[in-house]
């Protein structure tokens, strides 16, 4: 092996390191992983930081922390890794859909609506490995942190590719319970009389959009209980709690064994919310990330 080939495959080794330190939290554990003793990796570590000239890692007693130097390092050192993985395994198996593939999606949309379908993917495609996290916190795919996230809602300019996947109805629901007690909300100026319950992670005022005689407005309204996720709202309001606005698919079951009743429909704007499937693009996207946007695609249209 030439010297500067013996260069390439010690960086790459040390990326490796790196990164493993960074998702195991300290030497040790990344050394287990590795299989390489503490004091190895920690001198690996000690390399980069002096070929580069800047502190990637805070180390006390207790913890490792990264450094704003180290979390950009980082994100590099996943995306490199990434790529001599898919550059391997395409040479290897001539581009068929292989490896691991992390997928990010909402906890109630992943649930309900993406969990049910990686038993078909798989068996498609038995060479790839599904890692899939529902959270409803936004990833930085761009970072490294997952290949694929599917987000809800309008999407902010970024240099990621988007695929859209389809789009949810939202609409506003109740027990039939919490209305014999309070009364039905017939106009949405009603809803100023009843709890509602709302989502915690929009930053904006809690408003709900309506339209009355053709004019679309939005309707300020206040409750006792924020949640992050529409299936627990859906949960709250079918315990009698009081009003949500969610979408659709995570209430489904619970209007048609009558737990949940739709309200205020005549006054919906056609309030619906576009999925969509994020992504690094370019002219290289490994197969697997596309195969599994292709399947969403086709499968939650």
């Amino acid at each position: 092996m030439s010297a500067k080939a013996t260069i390439e495959t010690d960086r790459a080794r040390a990326l490796e390191m790196f990164a493993a330190v960074a998702a195991e939290g300290s030497f040790s554990a990344a050394g287990r992983k590795l299989g390489l003793t503490p004091s190895a990796v920690s001198r690996t570590i000690d390399r980069i930081e002096a070929r580069l000239g800047v502190r990637l890692l805070l180390r006390t007693t207790r913890a490792l922390a990264l450094t704003v130097e180290g979390q950009a390092y980082l994100g590099a050192a996943r995306r490199i890794l990434a790529d001599l993985d898919d550059a391997e395994q395409a040479i290897a198996d001539q581009g068929a859909p292989r490896g691991r593939l992390r997928v990010s999606a909402a906890q109630s949309h992943g649930r309900l609506c993406v969990v049910p379908l990686l038993g078909d993917f798989v068996r498609v495609h038995p060479n790839i490995l599904v890692d899939i996290s529902l959270t409803d916190t936004v990833v930085d795919i761009a970072g490294g942190q997952a290949d694929i996230a599917i987000r809800f809602g309008p999407l902010a300019d970024s240099a990621l590719t988007a695929r859209k996947l389809g789009e949810t109805r939202r609409m506003i629901v109740a027990s039939p319970g919490y209305l014999a007690r309070h009364g039905t909300p017939h106009v949405p100026e009603d809803l100023h009389d009843h709890v509602c319950l709302n989502f915690n992670f929009r930053r904006v005022e809690p408003v709900w959009p309506f339209r009355k005689d053709g004019r679309d407005y939005a309707l300020a309204v206040k409750g006792s209980i924020e949640a992050n996720n529409g299936e627990t709202l859906g949960q709250l309001a079918a315990d009698g709690v009081g009003i949500t606005r969610v979408g659709a698919f995570s209430v489904a079951d619970a209007i048609a064994n009558g737990r949940l009743v739709p309200i205020l429909e005549a006054y919906n704007p056609g309030d619906v919310e576009p999925i969509h499937a994020v992504f690094v693009g370019g002219a290289n996207i490994p197969a697997r990330v596309r195969a599994f946007v292709d399947f969403l695609a086709e499968r939650l249209r």
